[in-house]
């Protein structure tokens, strides 16, 4: 096993394995017979490429074995920056066939936290656009690589420099070896088979190791709740190396069943309404912030949507009127809510609930062998009905982030069960309820951002004393970041300024306070520690007053 990973308990994985949960299967055995059952079936729709099932295999298996030919071997771990793209699916496949870990950034990470990832993985390899909007990713990784030592190739998509390897040269070059190569490599099922990232409270995030075993489980019984069947089409517009889009069910999900994933590389209302239409999608991954723009572009009643069944929402609690007016005007779908984390626990509202169930709950857990406990400040289990944090353990939850046993120490309890930070209760349908979170986090329409983060760089200002970074109510996002400064001496600072300055110190742009409020002092606890829900109250009161005014 891959040195820093927390393994299951002995007891419990013979458990998930007799249960049938885990086949002790690698990612690359579990989807083998798969490319084979549907190998002349459409698989993913990419702009105006349509790719079968064994063409997925047929490219994944060349690009791995000319990965493995360029000095990649099992275990290196591989920063993936790709937007929607069918060269991700590729380059995922690819890289489950050869044991490397995919690590799940985002296209819209920038040098600090990509920078990170390469140091706290110790990876060997990064895998960018040449430029994504106005971004020049090749400039980017130069950098990471005079940080991070152990990052030995950078791969391209699009016009590499002669320091970089092409991915679509790497895609089309026949490969030297034959695919038997690919066969006899020994991938453990136990070890990961992609490192997820936390939406942690601290400024570094952490990584998130997901099994062979727990990943494939994740996806199959995912799949069996969200009714994906070999008919299925899946639209994809959310970032796909997201663990919603690619696993819960997503990708993994739709191709264990055979069915088919369009994608889609916007999520302009008018751009997703033609290819629901035009591709009869059937399911649609969402975040509220994304349906509540769709419902209400005035564009959305020139579309035949009636071929969607399933909107599965996630990231964020969505408000029953949003699934309403939902209902209203796309009848045929049923918003499925769901509530999970990167970390593995998922819980799903089911079709057959009633229906003020599935207006209020977030669900109810998906494998017969999660356990969940409501807990106090203590950690006793709190009396059905009441609030408590949220820990559980599972066939698909972690044991433990990536090589930081400390913080390991303080998220786990001495049992196994990942302290969440998320409030619940338990309501009378077995269903539970999300009241909030104990973790410093703004969750800004489904992207989880670490206050502590982003107030470790605003005091590197030389016009700050102090910081506290909030979440203040939005109707859209759910949550925006509001900065509350407190100013040295008799200096000034504008929002705009702000921006700039963290601008500078390159982080994504979804990070940024969009509110600044300049204040002489903190509300405090009666511990003496920055009251932070006094002061959401007070910028949620004074947002209320311009509002009014």
């Amino acid at each position: 096993m891959l040195a820093g990973v927390v393994p299951f308990p002995p007891e419990f994985a013979q458990r998930y394995r007799e249960k049938g949960y885990w086949r002790n299967r690698s990612l690359a055995e579990e989807f083998a017979p798969v490319f084979k059952r549907y190998a002349e079936r459409i698989a993913f729709i990419d702009r105006d490429a349509r790719v079968t099932y064994s063409e997925v295999n047929d490219v994944s298996d060349r690009l791995a074995l000319n990965l493995l030919e360029a000095g990649l071997a099992p275990l290196d771990r591989v920063v993936v920056q790709l937007p929607n793209v069918i060269e991700f699916v590729y380059l995922y496949f690819a890289l489950q066939k050869i044991g490397c870990i995919p690590i799940a950034a985002l296209a819209t990470h920038r040098f600090l936290e990509v920078s990170q990832f390469a140091k706290l993985s110790g990876a060997r390899a990064c895998v960018t656009p040449d430029r994504h909007g106005d971004f020049d990713f090749t400039e980017m990784v130069r950098r990471v690589r005079r940080e991070a030592e152990s990052l030995k190739f950078a791969i391209v998509l699009g016009d590499a420099p002669a320091d970089f390897l092409s991915l679509a040269e790497l895609i089309t070059r026949p490969p030297k070896k034959s695919a038997e190569v690919l066969r006899k490599l020994k991938i453990d099922p136990a070890d990961p088979a992609i490192f997820q990232l936390s939406g942690g409270t601290t400024g570094v995030p952490k990584l998130i190791p997901r099994t062979h075993n727990d990943y494939a489980y994740n996806s199959r019984i995912a799949a069996g709740v969200c009714g994906v069947t070999g008919d299925s089409v899946l639209l994809l517009a959310l970032p796909i190396a997201h663990n919603l889009p690619l696993a819960c069910p997503g990708v993994q999900g739709y191709m264990l069943s055979g069915g088919k994933v369009v994608l889609s590389a916007s999520t302009r209302p008018d751009d997703l309404f033609q290819l629901i239409q035009r591709h009869r999608v059937t399911h649609l991954k969402v975040v509220p912030a994304l349906l509540i723009r769709l419902i209400n572009d005035p564009s959305i009643g020139r579309y035949d949507l009636s071929s969607l069944r399933v909107i599965q929402s996630g990231g964020q609690r969505m408000q029953p009127e949003v699934r309403l007016r939902t209902r209203e005007l796309i009848p045929s779908a049923f918003v499925q809510e769901n509530f999970g984390m990167s970390e593995g626990m998922l819980f799903f509202v089911r079709a057959e609930d009633p229906e003020d169930v599935r207006l209020e709950t977030c669900g109810r857990p998906i494998s017969p062998d999660d356990e969940v406990r409501l807990v106090d400040e203590e950690g006793r289990e709190v009396a059905p009905g009441e609030v408590g944090e949220l820990t559980c353990r599972g066939p698909y939850t972690l044991r433990g982030y990536y090589g930081v046993p400390e913080y390991n120490a303080r998220q786990f309890t001495p049992d196994g069960f990942y302290r969440s930070g998320d409030l619940m209760r338990l309501d009378p349908s077995g269903n539970y309820v999300v009241e909030g979170r104990k973790k410093d986090l703004v969750n800004r329409g489904g992207e989880k951002i670490s206050a502590e983060e982003i107030e470790n760089l605003i005091l590197s200002h030389p016009s700050v004393q102090n910081i506290a970074c909030v979440p203040i109510p939005d109707p859209n996002l759910g949550e925006r970041m509001c900065a509350c400064v407190i100013l040295k001496g008799n200096c000034v600072l504008t929002l705009k300024e702000l921006v700039a300055f963290l601008m500078d110190k390159e982080i994504a742009k979804f990070k940024l306070p969009e509110r600044l409020e300049v204040l002489s002092d903190f509300p405090v606890s009666p511990f003496g520690k920055v009251s932070k829900k006094v002061l959401v109250e007070m910028v949620t009161r004074k947002l209320e007053q311009e509002k009014a005014a």
